[in-house]
């Protein structure tokens, strides 16, 4: 009534009974319900918002922005994320096989616990730390839990063995293979240290008698010819000093005779044979200091200059003229371009990279790796057969064949493989502790 007044509204009009009757009843508002196409009070129709959150699942919250937005759909982030915490959690049942792991929700700084069911391969918990005692009460609300997979650490074991003490603990497969593959990288640190030693000396004795070739032979064509003139004149010489002592004559009368001195008609006699003159090798001022000349060039020095400037500090009092020739003519040619064209040849990669190698699939190698896996088959037969063992060991895992763990086993402690048995050992260790092989089978 007062907001008829309010407005003006004139009782007496035709149209006063029924604003009246409108104006008693509550409020109403009339809109059809379409449940198959949006929920009421959404602004989003339901297949978007299943669109969203299967894009969430599938990716995360910045990769599902940019994948839907390939698919013509604007989205954000925190869009993706509202979505996804908006499911309702799945029922849960009664957890046989546990694992349990560690995550960061900082890098470096924060971390928490993953629970995850073994036999849905679902996460079933986050806890907010990583803790012992977290973990051992969260254990104890499961009391048909069979087997704990862990890692390597000795908070969850002692978790396990606090909150879920009929369970059995077993290493998990990534811990297993991380385990095997920090052995063989040790293995292999040794041998690619041996074999980086011997390709050093080996480069080191095949480039050292090149320039001492190289030193002796700098003769010019003129100067041999007249070396060998030269020779065959005392040739004639000696022939004829012995044709006139088997005649008797005394060695003053030789020396008279033939014109060359009584001492060397005395020690070619005394000789027996021919003495070969040795070839003289011409010195320099710079020959003193070849040896350091020729180990900077080696260092990767090949600024002539430079080279000369500290040769020069050393005390060289020779031209700068000089080194150059010197090294023109006594490094091999294009040695410069010899040495960068070796560096670029490729190497024996590091013990990290080549253990990964022999732990990946054969099968899902690069060419260029499988060539680099050949290399390194060949440089020890210790690596050849670590590369069958930890092969098997990886087929074992990837099979869930456990009854041949212990062959396994067997085989590796009869190998001279000091790494690798370590790793047995622990095997061996933890089957004494009740740690079967299931480790291998189930997970």
């Amino acid at each position: 009534m007062r907001l008829a007044q309010d407005v003006g509204f004139n009782w007496c009009s035709p149209f006063a009974n029924s604003t009246a009757a409108i104006l008693d009843f509550p409020r109403r508002v009339f809109a059809e319900r379409l449940p198959a196409f949006v929920e009421p009070w959404a602004r989003t129709t339901i297949r978007h918002c299943e669109q969203i959150t299967a894009i969430g699942l599938a990716t995360c919250g910045k990769g599902g922005t940019r994948l839907a937005a390939r698919l013509g759909i604007h989205t954000t982030r925190q869009t993706i994320l509202r979505r996804i915490m908006a499911l309702p959690d799945l029922p849960t049942a009664s957890i046989l096989y546990l694992g349990i792991d560690d995550f960061a929700f900082r890098r470096g700084c924060q971390f928490g616990t993953i629970l995850i069911d073994l036999e849905s391969s679902r996460v079933v918990d986050l806890l907010p730390d990583r803790e012992a005692e977290t973990s051992a009460a969260w254990m104890r609300q499961q009391p048909d839990l069979m087997a704990v997979s862990r890692d390597r650490g000795g908070a969850y074991a002692s978790a396990a063995a606090q909150g879920a003490p009929q369970a059995m603990q077993c290493a998990d497969r990534f811990h297993l293979m991380k385990n095997l593959g920090e052995a063989l990288e040790g293995l292999l640190a040794h041998h690619l240290a041996a074999e980086c030693k011997r390709q050093t000396q080996a480069t080191r004795d095949s480039r050292a008698p090149v320039w001492q070739s190289k030193r002796a032979t700098r003769i010019s064509p003129t100067l041999e010819r007249l070396q060998h003139s030269r020779r065959e004149e005392r040739l004639a010489h000696y022939e004829q000093v012995i044709a006139l002592r088997k005649q008797g004559m005394s060695h003053a009368a030789i020396a008279r005779q033939v014109g060359i001195g009584a001492s060397t008609v005395q020690s070619w006699l005394a000789a027996g044979t021919f003495p070969e003159r040795k070839p003289r090798e011409q010195s320099s001022q710079l020959d003193r200091y070849l040896p350091s000349l020729f180990q900077r060039w080696e260092d990767g020095c090949h600024n002539i200059a430079c080279l000369f400037r500290e040769l020069v500090a050393q005390g060289y009092k020779g031209s700068y003229e000089s080194v150059r020739d010197n090294l023109v003519r006594l490094l091999p040619t294009g040695r410069k371009n010899a040495a960068d064209s070796s560096s670029k040849a490729p190497a024996l990669p590091p013990s990290r990279q080549a253990a990964f190698l022999l732990l990946h699939r054969p099968e899902e190698l690069r060419v260029e790796e499988q060539e680099t896996l050949v290399k390194l088959c060949q440089i020890h037969p210790a690596v050849d057969l670590a590369y069958d063992l930890v092969q098997q060991f990886a087929q074992m895992l990837r099979t869930r064949t456990g009854e041949h763990l212990d062959a396994w086993l067997t085989r590796v402690e009869s190998s001279n493989l000091p790494e690798l048995q370590s790793t047995a050992r622990w095997h061996r260790e933890r089957q004494r502790r009740g740690e079967s092989r299931s480790h291998l089978v189930d997970q």
